[in-house]
């Protein structure tokens, strides 16, 4: 079972940027789910604009921050130029393991990163145990419900 946004009512994947408040998960931006956050566009531009930070798999090109392509009408950033994928993960991934950022800052943002991903896992398994207890909650109604019937059927007839 997966967790949904406490905001949009949607799916929170891996991916997604998201914040806590309140014992309750959100995407940082529901509208702009899929984006970078605001912490690591910035490593981008201070540590990563003068060499490659992803490559297009389905184009074979490689790709420096500022030549990645948007799409203004669906929100949607950090595009191959050439056939439009997303490729928002791949820069993802080079910021944690960019050979330029001081080890250091890799370490802390990869430690930020690493407990947001449990904190979404830990979420989806407290989802899941509430959803068996509930389940066996409404088991043990319907058997208690049953008996009650039943009872009442042998003191009617």
């Amino acid at each position: 079972m997966q967790v949904k946004c406490s905001k949009c009512s949607q799916w929170i994947g891996v991916g997604d940027d998201i914040e806590s408040s309140n014992g309750r998960l959100s995407h940082l931006d529901c509208a702009r789910r899929r984006v970078l956050t605001p912490d690591e566009r910035h490593l981008l531009f201070v540590y990563c604009l003068e060499h490659t930070v992803t490559e297009c798999l389905d184009c074979g090109v490689s790709y420096r921050l500022m030549e990645l392509a948007a799409d203004p009408f669906g929100s949607r950033t950090n595009l191959c130029p050439r056939c439009r994928k997303d490729l928002i993960e791949n820069v993802r991934a080079h910021i944690y393991g960019c050979s330029v950022l001081p080890s250091e800052i890799k370490l802390k943002a990869q430690a930020v990163r690493a407990s947001a991903q449990h904190l979404i896992k830990e979420s989806q398994q407290l989802a899941d145990n509430s959803d068996v207890l509930i389940r066996e909650a409404e088991a043990a109604l319907f058997a208690h419900q049953q008996i009650l019937r039943d009872a009442m059927r042998r003191r009617t007839s």
